[in-house]
């Protein structure tokens, strides 16, 4: 699968930026889990050349004909692609949880705890109970 990507500087592991050229069927679904895991919309290229950009939410890889479903970013309503019709996907849209990992959050969240428990106890301190 060909990989391509500008390399500006970004959140490592980000795949904001990418785009990948598939070749085999396994290629594709590769791609489109990387695609359904992104927190940002995609560009697919389709065999007929239309260019379809949008949030993907669902994809079923198994079966005679897997698809994906995405909230394209010019419609209101959802739509379908095969596997078989994508030639090109692109990693167009910011990447919202790039940078962002679970430590980080059990950290924030932690500090915002202890922030909240010396409150209380300053409050407690000066109403005599400690």
């Amino acid at each position: 699968m060909t990989d391509t990507k500008n390399h500006t500087a970004d959140a490592a592991g980000s795949l904001e930026g990418r785009v990948f050229t598939p070749g085999l069927a396994t290629e594709v679904a590769e791609a489109i889990e990387l695609a359904f895991d992104y927190r940002g919309d995609v560009t697919l290229t389709l065999r007929s050349g239309e260019i379809v950009a949008g949030y993907i939410f669902n994809r079923q890889g198994t079966g005679t004909d897997p698809y994906l479903e995405l909230f394209p970013a010019d419609r209101q309503d959802s739509r379908r692609v095969t596997y078989r019709d994508i030639v090109a996907i692109a990693f167009t849209g910011e990447d919202t949880a790039s940078g962002k990992s679970w430590e980080a959050w059990v950290s924030k969240k932690e500090s915002e705890r202890r922030t909240e428990a010396e409150k209380i106890e300053a409050i407690a301190r000066t109403k005599g109970y400690l």
